[in-house]
């Protein structure tokens, strides 16, 4: 019969182990800051776009809310809800309490408006970025017979 051998480890072996085996989480979300003595009565959602799209939206927006940007990204604030029956899209992104990526540092406030609240309009705001990206409305959509 051959030899039976029983290798044992240490803890501090197993503990290393089990550190190398755990996956990094990701970053949690950060939530856009409303700038002071303004109020957020309907909550507040964020929608996200392409820099590309937001700079030739901002012509055809009638008022402008809050907007961040983050480099690649211009979030715009929306009271919360803003999503309802709307198909914000692509490549925006609507985020519900307006959480963004950690990216390792907030968006930068770039536009701040004159009232007291921080929101741009949502409707208006949908229909400049059909224009731009090229999309139809969901309302204007043909309905199929099933």
């Amino acid at each position: 019969m051959g030899v039976v051998t029983t290798r044992t480890m240490q803890l501090d072996s197993l503990v290393g182990l089990a550190r190398r085996r755990r996956t990094p989480r990701p970053p949690a979300p950060v939530r856009l800051s409303v700038p002071d003595g303004m109020t957020v009565p309907l909550g507040c959602d964020a929608v996200a776009v392409p820099e590309a799209f937001a700079r030739a939206m901002t012509r055809r927006l009638p008022r402008m809310g809050c907007v961040y940007a983050d480099g690649a990204h211009w979030w715009w604030l929306v009271p919360s809800d803003s999503d309802v029956a709307l198909e914000w899209p692509a490549p925006a992104r609507y985020t519900a309490g307006a959480l963004v990526p950690d990216a390792g540092r907030a968006p930068d406030l770039i536009h701040c408006p004159d009232s007291s609240v921080p929101y741009t309009p949502p409707i208006p705001l949908y229909l400049a970025l059909c224009r731009v990206t090229g999309t139809t409305p969901v309302w204007s959509r043909s309905i199929g017979a099933s």
